[in-house]
């Protein structure tokens, strides 16, 4: 089964290549067509589903994966939030979020000013390229669950999915 993953990010396509163990997983650099800092968990949602359409239109009987980062509001709170979905070549299309961590308050403003997360926990963290390497979660979590595994906990779920629906 060749996996093509709406991402060049390493975070996003070794979670996929650590779950698909045995296939042969590509990535690609293919639009959300959601803001570049999705805002809720619908726009998250919409982001991981638009990306992995967009990737079964790359190659014939190919499935694609999307998974996408952003972050959302319970009551007044403001958590980090994670969406993926993968699609068949048939246009089955399975959907699950995962791991959601609370983010500090001083994050707020300039993630409603649509500055990204991960270029906001490079100034934050004190680090560099948060984004690629333990994510948000890994940060906040004391690097207990980095970005990769977060994601990869995700994609257990879409495998999942798939391979009950499948078998039906």
């Amino acid at each position: 089964m060749k996996l093509i993953v709406g991402s060049k990010n390493p975070t996003k396509v070794n979670a996929v290549q650590d779950i698909f163990i045995d296939n042969e997983i590509i990535g690609i650099d293919v639009p959300s067509n959601v803001s570049s800092q999705p805002f809720s968990d619908e726009e998250t949602m919409q982001g991981a589903i638009n990306r992995a359409k967009l990737c079964t239109e790359v190659e014939k009987n190919s499935f694609g994966i999307g998974l996408e980062g952003g972050v959302m509001y319970v009551g007044d709170k403001l958590f980090l939030c994670n969406w993926g979905a993968l699609v068949t070549p048939t246009g089955s299309t399975f959907i699950a979020s995962g791991a959601r961590v609370l983010l500090p308050k001083e994050l707020e403003i300039p993630l409603k000013q649509g500055i990204e997360l991960g270029a906001i926990m490079d100034e934050y963290a004190n680090k560099i390229d948060v984004s690629i390497k333990e994510g948000a979660i890994g940060v906040f979590t004391n690097n207990l669950l980095s970005r990769k595994d977060m994601f990869a906990q995700v994609v257990t779920l879409l495998k999942g999915q798939y391979e009950y629906w499948n078998k039906k």
